[in-house]
């Protein structure tokens, strides 16, 4: 039987959760960082970053916080909407596929908005996140389990992001009872598949929900009363939370090898795979043909005009993987989007509907990638697991090697080391949050 809710978050200490589950949640820090280094340059970012400065200043009697590798300061809430949009504008980072959607992308912003202007210890921001991301992934399946819309992360992120708040703050459980109430209920209920089928710079509503999760937190302390949280205090939802403080479900977020929607790994992976396999050329494709369950054939099959369209997108990170090989922050840049190979491969690639791929999702996200050649072979991927699943997971020295290739193009060799190992040292006794924060602001090269 697992733990209530108040007693999970604000008692739970860092001695309390296995050891295996920290050192997954410092893989999945750094992972963080790194997507949201890459992603400082894309349009989406600068927008946020500049607009963050002009709505969200701190007030005078405030404690200013910080917008990841910027520096600008102000205020708690707009350093959290702003980091989180941020990471959620390269759609590389980390997700609960139970949940359908991203826990760490909100929650590391706001755990560090939360961490400005207190001491906080290594220990103590480890398990802060680990709670999020224990209290985000249950809130995201008891959400789609009460309703009847699929709903972006950002409206079950925000509870989680709440919740720190005020354990970090030091409240009790009614003001918790409070806080969640309160992000629940303002939490952005925005629709997923409306932004799958029309892709633009809202993707998963994370920066949205942080932001409501950290201005929950701050009313609740300050007196305004929310309560209840329906997807935790509602009889329909207890189900869902059953195993709190027994599960750890840190050690099951998936990680993403390619920055775009996880619907379309399983047939990027197929791609690269064949093409590894059998040394194929892309003017030698006659055909593509993808098959993935069916929301996955609702991303879009067409050239990108943007980043955002490139990352809901199926038919062009197939093309990539088949013609350049990779799938990377630079091929969801536009300075890509004009090669005329792609266009030609994306124009030969036909989408479909995989019944085996609809039985298996949300648990697995399974795909298969078939090409016929111009001589009339017809090369079959079969059915493709999108790697990175916990049941499969990439372990800590692949996410050192994505976080290496993410990073490599803003940040020197000597400050991506550092935060490396400034990550890498939280869980040392008496380790201040410092030596990783001094490395996060400024801004990159």
């Amino acid at each position: 039987m697992g733990r209530s809710f108040s007693d999970f978050v604000l008692n739970t200490q860092f001695e309390d959760i296995p050891r295996s589950t920290i050192s997954r949640v410092q893989d999945l820090v750094l992972d963080l960082i790194g997507v949201s280094a890459a992603a400082v340059e894309l349009e989406a970012s600068v927008i946020v970053r500049e607009m963050a400065g002009q709505l969200y200043g701190a007030g005078p009697n405030a404690v200013p916080a910080r917008i990841l590798f910027d520096g600008q300061q102000i205020s708690r809430a707009g350093a959290a909407w702003a980091g989180a949009n941020q990471i959620d504008s390269l759609d590389a980072h980390d997700g609960y596929s139970m949940a359908k959607g991203h826990a760490g992308c909100g929650l590391l912003p706001g755990v560090l908005a939360f961490c400005e202007g207190r001491e906080v210890r290594g220990q103590e921001f480890l398990a802060a996140m680990v709670i999020g991301y224990e209290v985000a992934s249950r809130a995201g399946v008891a959400l789609h389990g009460t309703v009847s819309d699929y709903h972006t992360s950002g409206a079950w992120v925000s509870v989680a992001v709440a919740a720190l708040g005020v354990r970090l703050a030091g409240g009790d459980a009614e003001l918790l009872r409070q806080a969640i109430g309160i992000a629940e209920y303002h939490g952005p209920r925005s629709q997923m598949m409306r932004e799958i089928d029309n892709p633009t710079m809202l993707h998963d509503g994370s920066g949205w929900g942080a932001m409501a999760g950290v201005v929950a937190a701050e009313l609740a302390l300050s007196g305004f009363a929310g309560a209840p949280a329906v997807t935790v205090e509602a009889e329909e939802a207890a189900v869902f939370w059953a195993d709190l403080g027994d599960v750890w479900l840190t050690e099951q977020q998936n990680i993403k090898l390619y920055p775009v929607c996880r619907w379309a790994h399983a047939p990027i992976k197929a791609a690269l795979d064949l093409r590894d396999k059998h040394g194929l050329d892309a003017a030698d494709i006659a055909e593509i043909e993808i098959h993935s369950f069916h929301e996955a054939t609702r991303l879009a099959r067409s050239i990108p005009e943007t980043t955002g369209k490139a990352q809901y997108s199926i038919s062009y990170p197939v093309a990539s993987a088949l013609h350049l090989g990779r799938v990377g922050a630079k091929e969801v840049a536009p300075e890509t989007f004009g090669d005329p190979m792609l266009a030609d491969l994306v124009a030969r690639t036909s989408v479909h509907e995989c019944d085996h791929c609809n039985s298996n999702f949300p648990a697995d996200r399974l795909g298969r990638t078939v090409v016929i050649t111009k001589s009339g072979e017809r090369l079959d991927s079969g059915i493709t697991r999108a790697p990175g699943e916990h049941t499969n997971p990439i372990k800590r020295a692949g996410i050192v090697e994505k976080y290496d290739a993410f990073v490599s193009s803003v940040l020197p060799v000597e400050r991506a080391e550092a935060i490396k190992a400034a990550v890498f040292g939280l869980a040392a006794d008496r380790v201040s949050t410092d030596i990783m924060t001094d490395l996060l602001y400024s801004s990159v090269k």
